[in-house]
């Protein structure tokens, strides 16, 4: 009972609103402050779960969503005088299966709730950009009045005889609809009545849609077999009523997934006609195809398109149309996750690999294990695609079992797993079926795949008179050729800039790098024809910019610029372009230099899906998911790149990006040419993303990751401690640790805690770094040990700590 029962009004309302702050409160209440709901709100309707307030927050007000609603038994011992009133509402609404999604990822992922429920409402809709009220008429109810003008008789049955489902609408378009002149004919039957007007509110969206046809037109196709099989067994979790369960779609590089994916979807719509599907694609880059392709297959049906590249005005437009449920298909990046769908019928993961799923600031979610939750709350069915899934998702649906059996129709098998986020759960099983597309449709091969080594071409180039080329002998002969003869060809290097190091031509005698004064990293040379030295460095990680010095400050020796970037590579093709006389436009370099808005991908991208420009050079946004015919010639100038990184995970991505970039190459009728520049051709990862053979490198990988107890086979979070002061985050870091330790300990838990250790990086940005792993057989220890420290108030979600469930990179 309440310390005030009786001073309680029992038919007053009280609203719990999570604030749109970093709010830390720990407990069963959740970190939501009590509102009172003014009559006002009341009506119509009521206060609603999921409606985005406005209250007042110490002598601020801020934004909210409201997460519970009832009445004076929400009090308990909160002085009812002590309570403010909610100030307004915002318009926005998340449905109420996505404020359910919002509480687990607050919870598994250790940030407070109201920056979880910010983040899945875009900035533009909170801020109602590109909101516009204007006049609409609908019929009204006067009659026509005696003896009208023979021309106003005719345009009043004109005006009869449209449409009953095409009011309202403007003035303006009726006037065209009616092939009037002017809106003197329009305004008279508003005048008597014929017509009312009313007021209706609309987001007038700026900025460029996506093209028209940009990259082809979609094609009708057969399916192959493997694909029917696919579509075939996975269609039964798609009825009319809902049923969770999780698919993995295993298919190689050009096997047709995303013709899986739109068959199911339709399949879906068709038993499900009130229902919507989310398509998540990793990357921007591949939202104009992939958005394009489903606009064209369900022009009936409405395609959203929801990115971080599009213009505030849009991206709220688009936001509405799939909240109203005008837009069924919504086809976007990692944040579309978050869709306000009204009913969710299926979730489409493409390259749910891709790390760039899992966000890098607070909340650090993984879209792909979020998309999993999302379709458990919405009782529906997920799709994950990819040629090399992660091991994560391998092991999950029992891709051991299959490469030790030597199947090749795992699918059939039913496997029990849990979500990829809750294994710890281990009473509540869904299920997990995997599906093989072994083959490229229409017969095509996949690309033959040649492995040079780096240190025997540099002698060879040498011999040639090349001097210290990045594109060696083996790689430039096969460009030439493949140019030459007409095809397009794909350079990955995934390093951007000029030259990744410059120090004193000294050497060892005096040991000068260049290096930033806020990082422990070395700057990075880019070239820059604007500026009068033509050059400048910048930190890539701290993005800290400083012009290059003429000569060693130490010694005043010359400088040396060694290693490449996309931008060197890019100066030392120009020549050959010319040699052949192509031109500057044959060539478009990709990457976050050159690429500076959404529609520099999509005009870039679309360029060379027109045969406009011929080599296409970039980072890792070029290597997956894009479909050109016209490319028969990939290479990869260093394969090395992320593969001696201090991370479990780099020899997994090093596979991963070598089979995602060859496998651009011969998707039309001619096979496609594969060449990878290495210092390692004898690397595990190398030589087996050559022979396309992911189940091998997944079966090995996955046992050395249970001898060493990492992730898969077990579950880890990671804790990066932050700090100006390095004996002050020292001394907090190490409490922490043992703290947790002590937890683990008492509590007989098996939390491995190590740490803490200075990260590859130790200093970004002025802030000292300490990273503290934890490691437990289950997800559920993890999580028991973070809130128990969260509890203590170890953990905040702050500035000077940084918490990291199912890390995806230790870097």
């Amino acid at each position: 009972m309440s310390l005030f029962s009786g001073s309680l009004d029992a038919s007053r309302r009280y609203a719990q609103v999570a604030v749109e702050r970093g709010i830390e409160r720990v407990g069963e209440d959740g970190a939501e402050l009590l509102y009172e709901i003014p009559a006002a709100m009341e009506t119509p309707g009521g206060m609603q779960v999921g409606e985005r307030v406005e209250v007042p927050l110490g002598k601020k007000k801020v934004g909210g969503v409201v997460v519970g609603v009832g009445g004076p038994e929400l009090l308990g011992d909160i002085d009812p005088l002590k309570i403010r009133v909610i100030g307004k509402r915002s318009g926005a609404m998340l449905p109420g299966p996505l404020v359910e999604l919002a509480k687990w990822i607050a919870g598994y992922y250790v940030c407070p709730l109201g920056m979880v429920l910010a983040t899945m409402v875009p900035s533009a809709v909170k801020r109602d950009v590109g909101k516009r009220e204007e006049v609409v008429l609908v019929r009204g109810e006067a009659a026509l009045p005696e003896r009208p003008t023979a021309n106003f008789r005719e345009l009043c049955e004109k005006a009869l005889a449209l449409p009953a489902d095409g009011f309202p609408m403007t003035p303006v378009a009726l006037k065209i609809a009616l092939a009037e002149s002017s809106l003197r004919g329009v305004n008279k039957m508003v005048k008597l009545g014929l017509l009312r007007e009313e007021t209706r509110e609309i987001i007038r969206a700026h900025g460029a849609a996506p093209s028209e046809q940009a990259f082809g037109v979609d094609k009708s196709v057969t399916l192959s077999d493997e694909q029917a099989k696919a579509v075939e067994g996975i269609l039964p979790d798609l009825g009319p009523i809902g049923k969770f369960a999780v698919h993995l779609l295993y298919g190689v590089t050009g096997s047709g997934k995303t013709e899986v994916y739109l068959r199911l979807i339709r399949s879906m719509l068709a038993v499900r006609p009130e229902a919507s599907a989310i398509v998540l694609v990793p990357e921007i880059a591949l939202t104009p195809q992939t958005s394009e392709r489903f606009a064209q297959r369900f022009a009936d049906l409405g395609v959203a398109v929801l990115h971080s590249g599009l213009s505030a005005s849009r991206r709220h437009s688009e936001w509405a149309r799939v909240a109203s449920g005008d837009a069924r298909v919504v086809v976007g990046a990692r944040s579309a996750v978050f869709a306000p769908v009204p009913r969710l019928g299926l979730v489409v993961v493409d390259e749910e690999h891709d790390t760039s799923y899992k966000q890098d600031q607070l909340p650090r979610y993984h879209a792909r294990d979020v998309a999993i939750k999302r379709a458990q709350i919405e009782a529906c069915a997920v799709v994950l695609g990819s040629a090399t899934p992660s091991l994560e998702s391998w092991a999950n649906a029992g891709g051991e079992d299959s490469t030790r059996k030597d199947t090749a129709g795992g699918g059939d098998e039913t496997r029990t797993v849990k979500t990829e986020g809750e294994k710890q759960n281990r009473g509540k099983q869904s299920r997990y079926r995997m599906w093989k597309l072994t083959k490229r449709v229409g017969g095509g091969e996949l690309p033959r795949i040649r492995i040079v080594d780096m240190y025997q071409e540099r002698q060879e180039a040498r011999q040639l008179g090349l001097r210290d080329p990045s594109v060696l002998p083996t790689l430039r002969r096969a460009l030439l050729g493949t140019l030459q003869e007409g095809s397009q060809a794909i350079l990955l290097l995934n390093r951007r800039g000029f030259a990744t190091y410059v120090g004193c031509a000294g050497g060892a005698s005096c040991g000068w790098v260049l290096g930033c004064e806020r990082c422990d990293a070395r700057m990075i040379l880019h070239r820059d024809a604007a500026l009068k030295s033509g050059e400048l460095v910048r930190c890539h990680h701290c993005l800290s910019e400083c012009v290059v010095p003429r000569v060693c400050p130490n010694c005043s020796r010359g400088l040396v610029r060694l290693g490449a970037g996309t931008q060197r590579v890019e100066e030392e093709l120009r020549p050959l372009l010319d040699e052949l006389s192509l031109g500057a436009d044959a060539l478009i370099r990709v990457d976050r230099d050159t690429m500076r808005t959404a529609q520099d991908y999509f005009g870039a991208l679309a360029k060379f899906a027109s045969g406009r420009a011929r080599l296409l050079l970039g980072t890792q946004m070029i290597a997956k998911g894009l479909d050109f015919p016209g490319v028969r010639l990939v290479g990869v100038v260093s394969a090395d790149t992320g593969l001696n990184l201090p991370d479990f995970r780099a020899g997994e991505r090093t596979f991963q990006l070598i089979s995602q970039v060859s496998g651009r190459a011969g998707r039309a009728d001619a096979r496609g040419v594969v060449i990878i520049q290495t210092m390692e051709p004898q690397n595990p990862a190398i030589v087996l993303a050559a022979e396309h053979a992911f189940e091998r490198f997944a079966a090995t990988e996955i046992a050395a990751r249970r001898k060493f107890g990492l992730p898969p086979a077990t579950r880890m979070a990671r804790v990066v401690c932050r700090d100006e002061k390095q004996a002050a985050l020292r001394t907090r870091a190490v409490a922490l640790a043992e703290w947790l330790r002590a937890w683990s300990s008492r509590h007989n838990a098996g939390v491995k805690v190590r740490g803490p250790a200075e990260p590859p990086v130790a200093r970004i940005a002025d802030q000292y770094r300490l990273g503290i792993e934890l490691v437990a057989p289950r997800a559920g220890l993890v999580q028991e040990a973070l809130r128990a420290a969260r509890t203590e108030g170890l953990v905040k979600s702050d500035s000077k700590t940084a918490v990291d469930v199912d890390p995806v990179s230790l870097m």
